[in-house]
């Protein structure tokens, strides 16, 4: 049967696994094949791991009670007793990488102008950009506390769980699944083709087919990287994130030095034709909180953080004032150099800023806006894997995904399973106005989160939180929340609705797949789960995981 039935301890004897069941089963030797599709199941089922393994059992996926108990253990060469589990491998200095690396995505070389196009002027947009800054610092700071308390990865998906219950989380689950990260990392993709191309067709636009493939081999390396190792992927994010930012420290430089040249004609009368209405003031402001997303990024992975009460809120204590320093004082600099009419007429405002400036090294901005999407899409993969994982191990996806490979300690089915999500709608032609559906859900799942905190701080005062801050701050952010939820729905209607609607669309899915219990839902859905399971666990040589015991005893 497959491995979502085993309860075993195990001992790696050379090209053998010994199990011990912890029902006290003696030991036996089987080699993986053995061993990944015979064992215990919660029913009585056989226990003898020597008989037949050829057979295909019906697929019965697993109840959190029945996965491995806190004392389930796997034992090593050495004798060391770990978990089999993800390894906390992520370092402070990775953590600030995978943040700032998410945050600066594409939008600050190419289209900052959003901001600008509401505001209609230079000083009110920057005013702008500082307040978004503000409100993401309390945002981050609600899930430094969020992320302390409950330890477990998955971000507002497992806050939400948590504090409301698992029809809400599933639906939060569900969007994220079907149009969020999918088409996210789709259209990062291809942004990242079409820069990595342009200097080769600078007076025209590249091929189209040219730049999907290209989009599709960046996914399926990055896949394979985090698939590797931990280690690895936030090797190439530190990388690309120190790249993007020294490209942006250029471009900041240079609009300094041209501001103690004497070119600061742009900033007189900054303020002249702002928009003061409300409608245009809300939406220049829901563009510059777009740019700012990605500040949850490390409460994806807080099960692989190395002493997470301490380094994840110190990463969002360094990250956010970088971000927000970095994006006010880029766009001063193109504002310096770029008036009102050039920013708006630009395509990529970052490119027109180095026609001007950088002269024959122009070519580097395009390259840097490229790494940028690079670092950008590493983060979001490994980010999006571990919702996918932490959500099959909560029993809302099939139990494949909360696997791990038994030797590199990565989710290897949850990785593959968000690259092939994403090359389906690499194959979407107009994949862009995807992104157009997800902006009212985005903020609805985000202020329920926080108010998730508030709850539980009625609801469990005497819960140990490790950070604790003032209860204003994720007041202030749930107020904040409603005003961003509902512009989307007064400025993009429609496309709000139909949001709306694909969110609903999960209802159904949990009622069969997750409500349902095993033996009433249609038993080709069992049958298909099970040969997928049994083949993926071979291919991907993966076994079942749980949390790390000493982090479930805090929850």
């Amino acid at each position: 049967m497959p491995l979502t039935r085993i309860k075993c301890s195990m001992i790696r004897c050379g090209s053998k696994l010994q199990l011990k069941s912890r029902h006290g089963c003696r030991f036996v030797d089987c080699d993986l094949e053995s061993w990944g599709f015979h064992g215990f199941s919660r029913m009585g089922e056989r226990t003898d791991c020597t008989k037949s393994c050829s057979s295909l059992a019906e697929y019965s996926p697993v109840n959190k009670s029945d996965r491995t108990d806190a004392s389930d253990c796997c034992e090593m060469q050495d004798g060391n007793q770990n978990t089999m589990q993800l390894k906390k491998e992520i370092s402070l200095i990775n953590g600030i990488s995978l943040i700032v690396g998410n945050m600066i995505g594409s939008g600050i070389f190419v289209s900052p102008k959003g901001v600008l196009i509401y505001s209609r002027s230079y000083g009110l947009s920057l005013v702008i950009w500082a307040i978004g800054g503000i409100f993401s610092v309390f945002g981050a700071l609600c899930y430094a506390e969020l992320g302390t308390t409950i330890t477990k990865s998955g971000a507002s998906y497992a806050y939400i769980l948590e504090s409301f219950g698992s029809f809400i989380a599933f639906i939060r689950l569900w969007t994220s699944l079907l149009i969020v990260e999918p088409t996210s990392q789709a259209i990062i993709a291809i942004t990242f083709a079409n820069y990595i191309v342009q200097p080769f067709f600078p007076s025209c636009d590249p091929p189209y087919l040219a730049c999907r493939l290209i989009a599709a081999a960046c996914e399926c390396l990055l896949t394979f990287i985090n698939c590797a190792y931990v280690k690895w992927g936030t090797r190439v994010q530190d990388i690309f994130t120190y790249a993007k930012v020294t490209a942006l420290i250029v471009i900041i430089i240079t609009g300094l030095v041209k501001i103690c040249q004497g070119h600061s004609s742009h900033f007189e009368n900054s303020f002249e034709g702002s928009s003061f209405d409300i409608g245009d003031i809300s939406l220049a402001l829901y563009s510059a909180l777009f740019s700012y997303s990605g500040w949850d990024t490390l409460n994806f992975v807080t099960e692989e953080i190395k002493n997470p009460e301490r380094n994840l809120p110190l990463a969002i204590a360094v990250s956010m004032p970088i971000v927000t320093v970095i994006y006010i004082m880029t766009n001063i600099a193109y504002y310096t150099v770029l008036d009102v009419e050039a920013v708006l007429s630009s395509d990529a405002v970052a490119v027109t800023f180095a026609d001007q400036v950088f002269g024959v090294f122009s070519w580097t901005i395009p390259i840097a806006v490229a790494f940028s999407c690079f670092g950008g899409l590493n983060a979001s993969i490994l980010a999006s894997s571990r919702l996918f994982f932490v959500g099959s191990r909560e029993g809302h996806l099939p139990d494949l995904l909360s696997m791990i490979h038994v030797g590199r300690f990565t989710p290897v089915p949850a990785l593959l399973f968000n690259c092939i999500m994403t090359l389906i709608y690499l194959a979407v032609e107009d994949v862009f106005k995807l992104i157009n559906y997800f902006s009212f859900s985005y903020w609805f799942f985000v202020g329920l989160s926080i108010a998730g905190q508030l709850y539980l701080r009625w609801k469990e005062p005497d819960r140990p939180r490790p950070l604790k801050l003032s209860v204003a701050f994720p007041i202030i952010f749930c107020i904040c929340t409603v005003f961003l939820v509902v512009v989307p729905l007064y400025s993009d209607t429609i496309n709000s609705l139909i949001g709306v609607a694909i969110a609903l669309s999960g209802i159904p899915v949990f009622f069969l797949g997750v409500y349902l219990p095993a033996s009433r839902r249609p038993q080709f859905i069992n049958k298909i789960l099970g040969a997928v399971t049994r083949n993926m666990q071979l291919l991907c040589y993966c076994v079942l995981t749980e949390m790390d015991p000493s982090e479930e005893k805090k929850l």
